[in-house]
């Protein structure tokens, strides 16, 4: 596949990140809450159960990868894949998408090579990562307001290892898949775990509509992430 041209340099596909830290809390909200929030993407939640869908807050250092270093913020929901039926458990998430509703970083390039490559939903924003201690902070803030302050506590360690998953996008009008793995080191997970302070942005308001800030149903912390991420295929 022939390579890109951002900002007057080359990227080559796939594109890898060698080295960064991951930390995460994943929420049970209502699922006609969840599918007003990205109708717009002509995407469907996955029900994990009843009428609840499930949404995820990503903050993520990346130290070393081919889009140089940066931080990044994600709102991400699991969805059924576009001509898949039926339910997604909890026991299996791995049948579902995770559609990225809003992504964002404090740099400019990797903004616009996600907007180019992936259609990510990167926008630039003001992001504090406080990752020294056993207790994982990030500070969010856009446009000058908050827009949350999220605490993730430390896990008991679990088995990390490969995994592959189906990231998708919507941005101006086109939904597209990313095919991307990762291998995780460090990985610790515990119930609950994260504690979210909301601020006075719209997003904030939007997260407020889905329920939160709640008792997170599992929140993770891995030290080491390594990703690659495939040509984006329109969905």
């Amino acid at each position: 596949m022939a390579p890109h041209t951002i900002q007057g340099r080359t990227v080559s596909m796939p594109v890898r990140v060698r080295d960064a830290t991951v930390c995460s809390a994943m929420y049970a909200v209502r699922a006609d809450a969840a599918r007003a929030v990205i109708a717009y993407s002509g995407l469907d939640v996955a029900e994990v159960l009843p009428g609840k869908a499930i949404c995820q807050l990503v903050f993520v250092d990346y130290r070393d990868g081919d889009l140089d270093t940066y931080h990044e913020f994600g709102v991400v929901f699991m969805i059924r894949p576009p001509g898949v039926s039926g339910t997604v458990g909890l026991s299996d998430l791995r049948q579902a998408g995770a559609f990225v509703h809003w992504l964002p970083v404090d740099q400019a390039f990797t903004r616009e090579a996600g907007r180019t490559l992936w259609g990510f939903p990167k926008e630039l924003a003001d992001i504090e990562l406080r990752l020294g201690s056993p207790y994982k902070r990030c500070i969010l803030r856009k446009d000058g307001r908050l827009v949350l302050d999220m605490l993730v506590k430390p896990g008991v360690p679990v088995p990390g290892g490969p995994a592959s998953l189906s990231a998708y996008t919507h941005l101006d009008g086109v939904t597209r898949r990313i095919p991307a793995w990762m291998r995780a080191r460090g990985v610790r997970v515990r119930p609950g775990g994260a504690l979210i302070r909301l601020g006075n942005h719209p997003i904030a308001k939007e997260l407020s509509e889905l329920g939160l800030p709640k008792t997170a149903l599992l929140s993770a912390t891995v030290s080491h992430v390594a990703m690659s991420f495939e040509e984006a295929e329109i969905a």
